[in-house]
């Protein structure tokens, strides 16, 4: 997502704002070993996050599905800093809505009792994500508060890592509300409240849920997820896994996982993906100086 000039950027920035970047980026690394025939058993996932966040809930929904299909198993932890440049974009394959969410027994009903709060006590109101300052579930909680008039940098921002800490903070009561994945908190919607999602209509996988566009706070905003594999990958490889991704999205072991975690199917392989990445480096550019993050 990053071009030449925003990589330097970066680099220059503190390095806990190089891994919130890669997060607008790719959820997780596909790594595959490109001198062994195709066999799914060979493919591991690299996930770029702790347990319960969105990169792993990918990595994770995705393995799950094609274990059913496939006898696909286990996955493989590790580190490292780079872009989308320094790898081979296979395909992106989700969009995930943001969510705000607070506690069940939160006072807090919707939204707009979170800005009054706020209004009235800016201290009263922290804000938890899944991953540090500048990542996406930082700027969906600073878009939705910039379009309540506050000003975004100002609200206190709680960063864990990834969303099932998050989530612990929140429901110990450490932070007041969540801004994170829609997928992130699916199956926690017996201990949380979503309070505004920043979907253009309700989704059907949770229709309880309102948007924060209905609310009066007009946020409209999808993050995404894909995959990525080493440069070294021979094209036969690379074709075969990007083709297995798309087929993937046709089964219903799929849907089971994407109506599970209401994610949107975006299936953006080869040169389309590549094409986004470029748009996407201008966008969030943008986004991130308007909220004062670079």
């Amino acid at each position: 997502m990053f071009n030449d000039g925003f990589i330097n950027i970066i680099r220059e920035e503190i390095m806990k704002l190089i891994k919130t970047f890669i997060s607008v980026l790719f959820s997780a690394f596909l790594l595959f070993s490109s001198t062994s025939s195709f066999a799914v058993e060979k493919l591991h996932f690299l996930i770029g996050g702790g347990a319960g966040g969105g990169w792993d809930g990918t990595a994770r929904g995705t393995g799950e599905a094609l274990r059913s299909i496939t006898r696909h198993k286990g996955y493989v932890k590790g580190t490292g800093t780079l872009s989308y440049k320094d790898v081979k974009p296979i395909a992106g394959v989700i969009g995930d809505y943001g969510a705000i969410v607070v506690a069940k027994n939160s006072p807090i009903k919707n939204f707009k009792d979170a800005v009054d709060q706020y209004q009235k006590d800016p201290k009263s109101i922290k804000m938890a994500g899944g991953s540090v300052r500048g990542s996406m579930d930082h700027l969906i909680g600073a878009l939705a508060f910039q379009a309540a008039g506050a000003n975004p940098n100002d609200v206190i921002y709680v960063p864990y890592d990834a969303g099932g800490k998050a989530l612990a903070g929140l429901l110990s009561g450490e932070t007041q509300i969540l801004s994170t994945g829609l997928g992130e908190v699916m199956g926690a919607r017996d201990q949380v409240r979503i309070i505004g999602i920043t979907a253009p209509e309700r989704v059907g996988d949770a229709p309880e849920a309102p948007t924060l566009k209905e609310q009066g706070y007009d946020v409209q905003f999808v993050n995404w997820r894909g995959f990525f594999a080493p440069k070294s990958m021979s094209m036969s490889d690379y074709n075969k896994i990007s083709k297995m991704l798309g087929d993937v999205q046709k089964t219903p072991e799929w849907e089971a996982v994407r109506k599970r975690n209401a994610w949107v199917n975006i299936y953006n392989p080869g040169s389309k993906f590549d094409a986004f990445l470029e748009k996407q480096t201008v966008e969030m550019t943008a986004l991130m100086k308007k909220l004062g993050v670079i």
